[in-house]
Formats: C-alpha cells, structure tokens, sequence
C-alpha cells in the first residue's frame, strides 16, 4: 500500500456511515486490515454487527450506552472526553497493525466538543504513513478540511425525519 490518504465523508444528509462501511468492505475484501471505531454509537449497531463478522474487519468496542450530548450533563460531557481522549490513544496503538481506520462520527465528537480538536489533528498528523483513515460527522472545522486527500459531502434535500419520522432499525440505524 502507498500513502495513506484522509477521507472525510461529512454533512446533513443521510449516507455517512454507510460510505464509510462501504470503505471498510471494500478494503477487507481486497486484502487489508480494516480497525472501525464509532464515537457516540453504541455497541450495538446494525452496520457494526455486520462488520464483525467479516474477516479483516476489527470492530473496537465503545460504551454500552450512549446519551445524545444535549441530554448529558457537565460533569459526564467532562467523563466522555476523558474516554474519548483515552480511546484515541488506544487506537494511536493498535493502527500500525492496520491498512484502514475508520472513525464514524470523530469529526462530530470534536465539532460538539467532546473531543479536543488538537487530539484529532494530532492524531492525523502523527499516523503511520500508509494508514488509509476515513472520518465521518456531519460539521467539519476548516482545520481538519485541510488535511484530508477526500472530502464528500452528504447534503439532504429531503429527510423523513423533517416530518417525524423516527430512525428505523435496519434503514437509519
């Protein structure tokens, strides 16, 4: 593998995630080693349980429960970032081992502030050269924009949700 490139796939639209899956299944089947992390989703979604069960996908464990950060209070907003920041420098690591990371939802976690800024860029400018890295959420700091090789955004035009539709199980979620 040459260089590895930044993927950010970003914006309001639907299809975040699933781009990023997508990577993650396009590069195991090829042959590499994909590690796949998501901020702020449980361990117990759809795409995560699928990937588990392909070969050369690792899926790191988050928390058992995630809260929305309006729901959290100050002091567990300060206990996440904790967690995030410690989280980061696990994978920090565990990439040499890897071709692919995928972390859905960094770039959301630090527009929100439950993840420094500076620990994700640190983090970007410090990766092993071949780390291929893909990066999901939907506000974007010009910051990491200028680091990434590819950046697609996700831009909804129409949403169920705008007329209370909640997520589905197996479709959003």
């Amino acid at each position: 593998m040459s260089t590895g490139l930044i993927h950010i796939y970003c914006g309001d639209g639907k299809g975040k995630t699933t781009a990023a899956v997508g990577q993650a299944v396009r590069s195991a089947g090829y042959g590499y080693k994909v590690l796949f992390y998501q901020f702020l989703k449980n361990n117990n979604s759809s795409e995560r349980r699928s990937l588990e069960q392909l070969e050369n996908i690792t899926c790191i464990r988050g928390r058992d429960e995630v809260k929305f950060s309006f729901q959290m209070s100050e002091e567990e907003k300060k206990e996440i970032r904790s967690y995030h920041r410690e989280q980061l420098r696990m994978l920090r690591n565990e990439v040499p081992n890897y071709d692919v990371l995928i972390l859905d939802e960094a770039v959301c976690v630090t527009g929100i502030g439950l993840l420094d800024e500076e620990e994700l860029v640190s983090f970007l400018e410090n990766k092993p050269k071949k780390l291929e890295v893909v990066l999901t959420g939907h506000t974007v700091s010009d910051r990491i924009l200028q680091m990434a090789d590819y950046v697609t955004e996700m831009k909804k035009v129409k949403h169920p949700f705008d007329r209370g539709v909640q997520a589905r199980k197996g479709i959003e979620m």
